[in-house]
Parts: C-alpha cells; sequence; structure tokens
C-alpha cells in the first residue's frame, strides 16, 4: 500500500521520535486555531533541518501523498488544517536566524523562527522586524509568509510582502528555488509577491531575507474612550483626514475591553462603550509635533476621555491589553469565531452597525477589535457550542459579515487568510475570469494539488 510505502520511506529519514504516526501523537496537530474543525492526517514528520524538508516533499511527489507545512499552528481560517491522508510537516525546528546584517539591515532566518525573536536580535542595533500580528510571540516567520500576516502597525509599515525581500523555497515537486534577493530593487516578476500570502498553495518556505527597519527614537501613544462604537470609528477618518499617519489606529468595543480587564488588567477606561488606540513613532521633534495635533483632533472628536502613555511601561500596558483580546474573549463565552475581513475607511461607521444590527438577529454577542487604520475588521462571535445548531448560527453571522464587507467595497481577508473558512466567499468576491486565473496559476505550479489541498479554493 502506499500509505506503508511512504510510512516505510519516511523511516529511513526519521527516528521514530521524529515521526509521530500513533492516534495520541497526531491529536495535537488535527486543527489550528480555528478549532471548529477537525482533521487526523496520516502522519506527522519533524524535520530539524532544510534538507529533511527537501527529501520529504520529494517523497510525497514520490507517492502522490498530499502534505501541509505548520509552524505554531495559529492560522485562523483553517490553513494549516491536515489534509486527510496526506502528511503534516512541522518547521518549528527550523527555527536559526541564519545571519543578521545591521549594515544591509536584513535578516536571513528559518520557517521555524518567532516573529518577535527577529526584533530581540536586531534589538542590539537599533533595528526591528515591523510586522506584529497579535499572535506575535509564537507565530513564526513561515506562517507569516503564507498569509501575508499584518498587525496592529501595518498602516504605516504595510503587511508581510513589505518586509520579505528573497525567499527560498521547495517546490511541491521538490525543485529548490531562489526568488528575490537581498536588494529593495527587484528585477523581473516579482515571484516574492506571489509566494508571500500563497496559503502554502506553492510549496514550503526554507528561508526568508528579511527587511529591518530602525527602532524608532520615539512613541507616543493615545488611548481615547468613547461613548459609542460608531463615534470611535468616525475619529478614525477624522485622524487620517488631518494628514497624520499614524503608526497604528486601533479600536476595541466594550465586550473586547471587559475581556482584556479581565486577562491582563491593562487599566483601560471603565464603562466606555469603545476606545481608540493611536500610536506615533519616529524622529522626536516630528512625534511632538505630530503629538500636539492628534490629541486636539481626538479631544475634539467627542472623546470623554484621553489619556497619554506615561512611559514605555505604560505604553506597554496599553498594548499587551490590545494583543490579548483575542485569546481574552474566550473569559467571556465557552466558544467563539474570528472573523477577518476589510472595509474602506469610510464605511467603518455604516460597517460597525450592521454587525451590531446582525449579531441582535442571530442572538449573538460580537465583540469588535480592528486595525481601523485600513479598515480590517476583527468581529468575534461568542456562542456556546453545547447549545444546539449555535456554531452553525455564528457561521452564519460571520458570512453575512463577509458578504457586507464585499457590498461595501472590501474583501474577505486582511490578514489571517481564505484557508477553508471562507473559500465558498472568494467567487463572491472574483468573477469567473479571475478565478479561473489563479487556478491555472495553482496548477501549474502543483499540477496534483500537494501542497495544502483543499485550502482556499472549492473543489
Amino acid at each position: 500500500m502506499e500509505t506503508e510505502s511512504i510510512l516505510s520511506a519516511l523511516a529511513q529519514i526519521y527516528p521514530s521520535a521524529r515521526l509521530l504516526t500513533h492516534p495520541a501523537q497526531l491529536t495535537p496537530y488535527e486543527s489550528d486555531a480555528l478549532t471548529a474543525y477537525h482533521v487526523r492526517p496520516l502522519g506527522v514528520v519533524l524535520p530539524e533541518s532544510q534538507e529533511e524538508v527537501i527529501e520529504t516533499v520529494r517523497l510525497c511527489d514520490r507517492f502522490q501523498v498530499p502534505f501541509v507545512a505548520r509552524g505554531s499552528g495559529t492560522s485562523l481560517s483553517g490553513g494549516s488544517l491536515p489534509i486527510e491522508g496526506g502528511l503534516v510537516i512541522a518547521l518549528n525546528r527550523l527555527n536559526k536566524i541564519l545571519r543578521l546584517d545591521p549594515k544591509e539591515r536584513i535578516a536571513v532566518v528559518e520557517p521555524g523562527v518567532i516573529n518577535l525573536e527577529v526584533s530581540k536580535a536586531a534589538a542590539p542595533f537599533g533595528l526591528y522586524y515591523a510586522p506584529d500580528p497579535s499572535s506575535q510571540p509564537i507565530c513564526t516567520i513561515g506562517g507569516n509568509l503564507a498569509f501575508n500576516a499584518g498587525g496592529a502597525h501595518c498602516l504605516k509599515y504595510g503587511m508581510t510582502s513589505n518586509h520579505v525581500l528573497g525567499i527560498k523555497a521547495v517546490l511541491p515537486d521538490g525543485e529548490v528555488v531562489q526568488l528575490g534577493g537581498e536588494s529593495l530593487e527587484g528585477l523581473g516578476l516579482d515571484l516574492v509577491g506571489l509566494f508571500v500570502g500563497s496559503e502554502g498553495l506553492f510549496g514550503i518556505a526554507l528561508e526568508a531575507t528579511l527587511r529591518l527597519m530602525p527602532k524608532p527614537e520615539m512613541y507616543r501613544t493615545v488611548m481615547a474612550s468613547y461613548g459609542s462604537l460608531h463615534e470611535a470609528g468616525d475619529a478614525v477618518s477624522q485622524v487620517v483626514a488631518s494628514g497624520l499617519l499614524p503608526g497604528a489606529l486601533e479600536i476595541m468595543d466594550k465586550l473586547a475591553i471587559q475581556a482584556a480587564e479581565a486577562a491582563v488588567h491593562p487599566h483601560y477606561p471603565e464603562g466606555a462603550e469603545a476606545v481608540l488606540i493611536v500610536e506615533l513613532e519616529g524622529d522626536r521633534d516630528q512625534v511632538e509635533l505630530e503629538f500636539k495635533l492628534v490629541t486636539d483632533v481626538i479631544r475634539a472628536s467627542g472623546a470623554t476621555n484621553v489619556h497619554v502613555a506615561q512611559g514605555e511601561a505604560d505604553r506597554l500596558l496599553i498594548w499587551k491589553g490590545r494583543k490579548s483580546a483575542f485569546s481574552a474573549v474566550g473569559r467571556l463565552t465557552p466558544d467563539y469565531l474570528v472573523q477577518d475581513g476589510v472595509v474602506p475607511r469610510s464605511q467603518l461607521g455604516a460597517a460597525l452597525a450592521e454587525i451590531q444590527r446582525l449579531g441582535a438577529q442571530y442572538s449573538l454577542r460580537v465583540a469588535n477589535v480592528f486595525h481601523a487604520g485600513d479598515g480590517n475588521l476583527h468581529p468575534l462571535i461568542l456562542f456556546d457550542g453545547r447549545e444546539e445548531r449555535a456554531l452553525q448560527r455564528a457561521e452564519q453571522l460571520a458570512g453575512e459579515i463577509l458578504m457586507m464587507c464585499i457590498r461595501l467595497g472590501g474583501s474577505i481577508t486582511g490578514e489571517h487568510g481564505v484557508g477553508v473558512e471562507k473559500r465558498a466567499y472568494l467567487p463572491q468576491m472574483f468573477n469567473e475570469v479571475d478565478m479561473g486565473t489563479m487556478k491555472q496559476l495553482h496548477r501549474a505550479i502543483d499540477p496534483h494539488e500537494l501542497s495544502n489541498r483543499g485550502k482556499m479554493f472549492l473543489n
């Protein structure tokens, strides 16, 4: 049997401790952060070198066994969900920072390196890695590449794709390729841009050359509270209309505030229906000028309370509350779905009002946490999976939110990807020609659909 054949072949590469096939060993890999979906894989391998990854992919091609690469499993769209009858290639042990060049401001890293570890390694040279998803302390660079991760500061600095210069990858047939290089000025086709955000459909990244940024000389962080979510959304438009480009513009609603307070005690204003976090960063003189302007705009926007972070510890506590919000919501409900859609900034107020209306219609609470600066919504739909059809109602509500995003001129995903969760909505966003082109490109690189089969596209 092919199953026995590939496991026997893998046993020639991996010792038994790094080739997992027993049910108890496979259970932790059956799901990623989208825990509503579970699939038991054929097996899991734990490579410790790039050569082992390449050999494994070549075996999968030889035996026509599908595979999925996995890092920390923080995908919220089922992007690293195993494939039935397939192999999981867990990359956490490929966690070396291979080179850090402060003069050229680059870091060459393996896919299992934790996002935050790049900034820690660069800190002695006054540098850091800008993309900062909320899962920054645990998510891996390989996963960030697969889903083009963003974070709170993507408004000013862009997504992962803006900070990846080169990629060494193994394609689904086992060929090893080098895409891009070390220069900001790429030549020819943007193959790095094609690979980043492809959700693992084009193979596995073995190395990434990352662009590092100089650490800002100064930060100014302002937290304002509002009597309504709509007012907080309007304040975002007013900040942007003033000509400012903050490092971050984030909003949390009352439920998200309650969850964060219960989890990490960031001392957010009591009784606030929403808080807006605005962070300015850069040269001291520039930040001080912008700080005066932004505080004037916020005070004029109807804020009920304005708090300016007093020192680095205070600033980090504000951000700890924001970045803990997703996990902290678990204190309010047995189960929840995290949705991820985008609307134009001008439509934020309308989108938030519609989400509140839909929550009431479905009798489900919705906590809102989002990157307000670029209209990236993260509604968290609270439900109790022990109740009959509760998950189905939550998924229906999530689908309505995605359709709303499309109607308002936005997108079904900002940074979490399509995965398995949003496959049915991709054709609602793209026409048949666009969908056909994407599928044709996919088949050209992976004709047998071995790499992360079943993700992004419906069969």
